[in-house]
């Protein structure tokens, strides 16, 4: 290649493979595809360094890494796309990659760090092996949160499901869905994607790869109203919020993964209004948005942050339990809709004689529900709820509306004396990937009790822009400082704001 006579010769005393170039073509080969080049550089320089003690491939990070950027990620992830959590430091992760990262790679570790910013750069190799020696050689450590996904010898288990289900852990997929007559798909970063290298599945392949799974009341369920909802623990893995339903090609199901590390404030990058909220005494606080948001992940800091700095009792009603609390400075007891009781209306008249401080209700959807949240919450505790509400306005007038006219006054006076607060979270795509937060946050006050009060809720988005101070956010002020800080672009913004005519002249102000 460089046209000189060759000063040494190789003495190959074991199997290898030899392929030979013309020096012209190779020469042009560099030439014209760079990539090329690079790689090929990369990968001798990765050669030597596996072959000489000390030395590390070119922009590597020192050899080591931080045990609790490790335990973020799931060891399947590890293993599969040959990465290694470096360092945590607030809400930024630095991960390093021994080859390089691809989007669909950087998809999958946001699934599992939702919030977070990504960093990257590059490790040998050494230190991966290094890493998942001993992630699979610590009790414990084999997933973020081995408690939360250990089973019984006796537990129900589905061998083919749960191979399909640890690939999908592997690959950073948030869904797996599966339907008679297709090949199972998933999504990642958003987008469904078909598993070309599967089979089709039967007419009733999938109800019996997910029968041995289900309790007696969902076989019971299923069988009465043709779907039904429960969770799967797949030890060291994961755990998994299931539907099955029935549909013009029999039976299918979808299977979303539960990231079951608990993310912390600071690593959500939430506002100190979010432990403001956890601090009070008693009162209805409401963590609003639409389906796949980010409310679960929320209300999990939220609930772990008391559970680590206050002597409790906290009582979560979910339907299924998604994140499991370890009890700490707190007890915590976790109660799922069905297996554990028939309704969330009636574990809240119960949780009324199992002397709670804090109550989360997984989700207020009817009438029965939200009179037991506001009156728990008028008894003298701390209740978390969840509702399906874009903005803080509209969560208010959600609640009021559900109940008869002539009721309404009585509710809008009980809600102005316990409501403290509600987060309303929006997810946007960011730019380079991934998906952000936009947060509205109301932090309630005299002036907005008195708004909902005299029914003037309309008036509640001016105290708000008004009371910044108190830790207040409108929703499109936070659109904009997102553009502004070149994380979301306007089109994204405009896509998920409520208010569109008022933003379209906030980013137009700012382009003038």
């Amino acid at each position: 290649m460089l046209n000189q006579p060759r000063s040494a010769s190789a003495v190959v005393t074991q199997y290898a493979e030899v392929v030979r170039f013309d020096t012209k073509i190779f020469a042009a080969m560099m030439q014209r595809v760079p990539a090329f080049a690079v790689a090929l550089s990369r990968a001798l320089a990765e050669r030597l360094a596996s072959n000489t003690p000390g030395a590390r491939p070119p922009g590597a990070e020192e050899e080591r890494a931080d045990p609790a950027a490790i335990a973020l990620l799931p060891l399947e992830l590890l293993q599969r796309h040959r990465i290694v959590p470096l360092e945590l430091s607030g809400n930024v992760l630095k991960v390093g990659f021994v080859h390089d990262p691809t989007p669909a790679i950087l998809a999958a570790i946001r699934l599992h760090t939702p919030g977070m910013e990504l960093r990257t750069s590059r490790v040998s190799e050494r230190l991966l092996e290094s890493v998942l020696a001993g992630r699979a050689a610590t009790p414990g450590w084999t997933g973020p949160a081995a408690p939360a996904v250990t089973a019984s010898a006796s537990a129900p288990t589905s061998p083919r499901l749960d191979a399909l289900l640890r690939r999908m852990v592997a690959e950073g997929a948030s869904d797996l869905h599966l339907s008679g007559g297709q090949r199972p798909r998933w999504r990642v970063d958003g987008e469904i994607h078909e598993l070309s290298d599967a089979s089709p599945l039967g007419a009733d392949e999938v109800h019996q790869l997910l029968e041995p799974l289900m309790l007696a009341r969902n076989l019971e369920e299923f069988q009465r109203d043709n779907d039904t909802d429960f969770a799967y623990a797949l030890p060291g893995t994961a755990r998994f919020r299931t539907n099955l339903f029935r549909d013009h090609r029999g039976v299918s199901a979808v299977l979303r993964q539960i990231p079951d590390k608990i993310l912390s404030f600071e690593q959500l990058g939430l506002p100190p209004a979010a432990k403001t909220l956890c601090e009070f005494p008693k009162g209805l606080v409401l963590v609003t948005g639409p389906t796949g948001s980010g409310k679960s992940t929320t209300l999990a800091a939220m609930v772990d942050y008391i559970n680590r700095t206050r002597r409790a009792h906290i009582l979560t009603l979910e339907d299924p339990i998604e994140f499991v609390h370890q009890s700490r400075v707190s007890l915590v007891n976790q109660r799922e809709v069905g297996p554990h009781t028939t309704s969330f209306a009636r574990a809240l008249k119960a949780a009324l004689r199992e002397d709670p401080d804090i109550v989360l209700v997984g989700e207020m959807r009817d009438l029965e529900t939200v009179s037991l949240a506001l009156e728990t919450a008028n008894t003298g505790h701390l209740v978390f709820g969840t509702l399906h509400t874009s903005t803080a306005m509209s969560t208010v007038d959600r609640i009021v509306n559900l109940f008869r006219a002539e009721q309404q006054g009585q509710i809008r006076a009980t809600l102005a004396d316990v409501l403290r607060g509600v987060i309303a979270q929006t997810l946007c795509r960011k730019i380079g990937g991934g998906r952000i937060a936009a947060l509205e946050i109301l932090m309630g006050n005299l002036a907005v009790a008195n708004l909902i009060r005299e029914g003037k809720t309309q008036q509640i988005p001016t105290v708000m822009a008004t009371g910044r101070a108190q830790g207040n956010q409108v929703l499109n002020e936070e659109l904009l400082r997102l553009i502004q800080t070149k994380r979301v672009e306007p089109e994204e913004a405009l896509l998920k704001a409520v208010d569109k005519p008022d933003l379209a002249r906030r980013i137009g102000a700012m382009a003038g």
